[in-house]
């Protein structure tokens, strides 16, 4: 009976190593979700960490593949181009998806600051890639994989690779270099994030919390004084002024209402006024006298102004009413109510009757209590209904990313067509999902937290391939002679541009660190940066910044890294 019971032990033995085999190491798609879910879920708790202030938060999802990597763990090659792929595109068209909707109005109020910046970022790491090459003789192969790893741009490395083949040269130092340097480019924007807010940026560099009431509009109340607005209607004012306010509520001989586009104002009216920073000089010179109280503190009490009326937000929930005009619905006049502000994906916007109206907009609406109960009716407010998101806006709009993305763009001079590839597409698309969706009827809404988990995920995915895919031949390439010397340069060409342009940019410029941190990070092309600068500063402005400059720069190192191989190989 003892050698039966051996056996058997030996057999139970034998099938418990089989099983943990196929978890871990035998190649197939469970074995893959297995390391991919086991990396993620060790570098997040890692990320936790924090060493002299300083977390890397999602990023260290990446250094965990490269330890992983290194000892021999690895999925099949398949497997892992896909879970990447997929985790990249799903991270960029869901911050695509949530920037969209304020991106124009970014574009339009400091974006080509932005761009410029960022395009300063882009020229001076290629110049200096350029130079090292001249300096310190490394091939100008390795050193476009160099760039592109210091600059965590894979796009621009396939880029690299296809133009070297075109020119019967050898692209397999263009990967080294890039899988050697991409550690210190995740690492290298992070680093110097963390420096310049320990050690450079002011509590005046900071943006502010970003309040409901500071966001885009300006809310100030005038005592009428101009003759020249007397017994005008406030359709007639809004008309021949081409300004853009809202006129909220109005106080006439002791009694606050709620004027409709066909009341007339009169001498010693008192009007409150919704609008934007810059229109309230010009407002000043309709109206007449700027009352001193300030209505953009964040402690006033709305219903508190007047008791006969209050201010409530309502989410629009309907979807009949996704992609319809504000003045469609004909609220004001029909109820006697005012809806002074909409609050869209953490921008608040001017309630003008032009504005197209989102499935998941919030409204504040102003009237008699009555009035904003019937309101509440016809816009739904049914918050629950939001929070099954509409997938198939999702899945078409990464078709069409991905579509966009593999369009071959032929430039004059370049022998090798470009593309936007797998980050450039999608994030373009979802942008302009987010904005212009709900014009066509499309559903776009996704809750703030659904978004964020696509987001996390996606970008969870993304790293720990990336980490395990260097980690196989890192430490060996940085045994290398030479792997010194490439890791140095790669750093400078990470570290240097970042840290000029930020200077040059609060400095000079006087932008807030919010922004130049996005502005940074979308430059670099630094999803694992971004991630840090959004757990680290408060409001959404980096990511409003990195999705100004991402695509454009995106765009712009693919060519660049093959415009420099052209001209210098």
């Amino acid at each position: 009976m003892q050698p039966e019971s051996a056996d058997g032990g030996c057999s139970k033995e034998h099938r418990n190593m089989n099983w943990l085999e196929t978890l871990f190491v035998q190649h197939s798609a469970l074995q893959a979700v297995v390391v991919v879910s086991l990396i993620s879920a060790a570098g997040l708790m890692l990320g936790r960490v924090r060493l002299g202030g300083i977390s890397l938060g999602s990023a260290f999802i990446f250094f965990v593949g490269i330890v992983a990597g290194h000892f021999g763990l690895s999925i099949d090659g398949e497997m892992l181009d896909y879970i990447e792929s997929f985790g990249l595109v799903l991270f960029v068209y869901a911050l695509g998806l949530q920037v969209g909707p304020g991106f124009f109005s970014s574009l339009r109020s400091g974006g080509i600051r932005f761009v410029s910046l960022a395009l300063c970022v882009v020229v001076l790491g290629t110049a200096m890639a350029a130079a090292c090459s001249r300096l310190f003789g490394v091939p100008l192969p390795e050193m476009s994989g160099i760039l592109c790893g210091a600059t965590t741009n894979t796009p621009a490395l396939g880029a690299a690779q296809q133009t070297l083949e075109a020119m019967g040269r050898d692209s397999s130092g263009a990967a080294l270099g890039c899988a050697l340097t991409y550690p210190l480019g995740v690492v290298g924007v992070i680093l110097a994030l963390a420096l310049l807010r320990r050690f450079v940026v002011r509590p005046a560099d900071l943006p502010a919390a970003d309040p409901e009431y500071r966001r885009n509009v300006y809310i100030v109340s005038f005592r009428l004084t101009n003759p020249a607005v007397f017994g005008k209607t406030v359709h007639d004012i809004a008309l021949h002024s081409h300004h853009r306010f809202v006129i909220s509520r109005l106080w006439r001989d002791g009694q606050v209402s709620i004027p409709t586009s066909d009341t007339a104002l009169r001498a010693g009216d008192v009007i409150l006024v919704v609008t934007s920073p810059d229109e309230v000089e010009a407002l000043h010179m309709i109206f007449g006298e700027q009352e001193q109280k300030d209505w953009n503190s964040g402690d006033i009490d709305w219903n508190a102004v007047d008791r006969r009326l209050i201010s409530q937000r309502i989410l629009v929930t309907r979807p009949e009413l996704n992609g319809k005009k504000l003045s469609s619905l004909r609220l004001r006049n029909n109820y006697g109510i005012n809806i002074s502000r909409v609050y869209r994906s953490g921008v608040q916007l001017l309630a003008t009757p032009d504005l197209t109206l989102q499935l998941g907009d919030r409204l504040t609406v102003v009237g008699e209590a009555t009035a904003v109960r019937n309101v509440e009716q016809i816009l739904g407010n049914a918050v629950k209904s939001l929070n099954e998101p509409n997938l198939v806006s999702v899945f078409i709009g990464l078709i069409l990313g991905l579509a966009l993305g593999a369009v071959p763009l032929s430039l004059p001079g370049i022998s090798v067509p470009v593309q936007l590839g797998l980050a450039g597409g999608p994030i373009i698309v979802g942008i302009l999902i987010g904005t212009f969706g709900p014009r066509l009827h499309m559903i776009t809404y996704t809750t703030q937290s659904a978004n964020l988990m696509l987001r996390a995920l996606g970008l969870s995915m993304y790293l720990a391939c990336l980490g395990l895919d260097a980690g196989a031949r890192f430490f060996e390439t940085v045994m290398r002679p030479e792997g010194a010397m490439w890791l140095l340069l790669g750093f400078a060409i990470t570290f240097v541009p970042v840290v000029v342009v930020a200077l040059l940019s609060m400095r000079t410029l006087r932008l807030d660190f919010g922004s130049v941190a996005g502005i940074l990070c979308g430059s670099m092309a630094n999803p694992m940066a971004l991630n840090y600068a959004n757990d680290t500063i408060d409001g959404d402005k980096p990511s409003v910044a990195y999705a100004t400059v991402y695509p454009v720069c995106m765009f712009l190192r693919v060519v660049i890294v093959q415009v420099m191989l052209m001209f210098f190989l």
